[in-house]
């Protein structure tokens, strides 16, 4: 699977942790930045990573700051971006099942690495149930 991955400086060690998890799964990583914990927008990044899966450069995307939550505001501003802000794994196993989300968001200052982690995998590694939830999907 390919992974467009961003984040801004809040998010950029996790990020790289990330990336690193990925690649050991075996996944390609596309990495649109930052490459640094210099100050940066995240509105920026988020929209590199949105424009690849839009696109369908990218199968999905992950984006991180530092509470995943302005990741996840300008992510779902993006016409067909679901984006799912997930503290734990039940949540990322259900924003893939029942809402097929094609972008999730982290936030490196309220989560461990290994928890982020563990939500990772689990988020990468759950589809998209169909059924019932396909019919909700359409309605937005």
């Amino acid at each position: 699977m390919k992974i467009a991955i961003g984040s801004d400086h809040g998010g950029f060690l996790l990020k790289s942790e990330i990336i690193t998890l990925l690649q050991e799964l075996g996944h390609e990583v596309g990495d649109h930045g930052t490459h640094s914990q210099d100050s940066v927008d995240y509105p920026d990044f988020a929209q590199l990573v949105c424009a690849e899966v839009m696109a369908g450069k990218s199968n999905r995307g992950i984006l991180v700051c530092g509470t995943g939550i302005g990741m996840s505001m300008v992510a779902n501003r993006n016409e067909n971006i679901r984006a799912a802000l997930c503290h734990e794994p039940f949540a990322a196993r259900m924003s893939r099942e029942h809402n097929d989300a094609n972008v999730l968001c982290l936030g490196e200052r309220v989560l461990g690495v290994g928890l982020a982690l563990d939500i990772v995998r689990t988020w990468i590694n759950s589809d998209f149930a169909g059924g019932r939830h396909l019919r909700r999907i359409s309605m937005f």
